[in-house]
């Protein structure tokens, strides 16, 4: 638990209502469209776009998972 805290340390903030729980998915959706955009940009790069392209994998699943965690985390299964 303690390397999920390292990795995803916006997820494990303490949210007392769904307000904060909703701020929080809305900055890590934020945070993975404008990831998606620069590398939907860079993606145009002819020998950089297969590299991008899994980075760009790599970032929504990044998103995915912290957005899943915050969940967890505000209906305090873990914690």
């Amino acid at each position: 638990m303690a390397t999920l805290k390292k990795i995803f340390p916006f997820s494990f903030q303490p949210m007392k209502k769904f307000g904060d729980l909703l701020v929080n998915i809305l900055i890590q959706f934020l945070i993975g469209v404008i990831a998606g955009v620069l590398i939907g940009i860079l993606a145009k790069i002819p020998v950089v776009g297969i590299l991008v392209g899994i980075l760009g994998g790599l970032v929504d699943l990044y998103v995915v998972v912290g957005i899943v965690l915050s969940i967890l985390t505000y209906l305090k299964v873990i914690k």
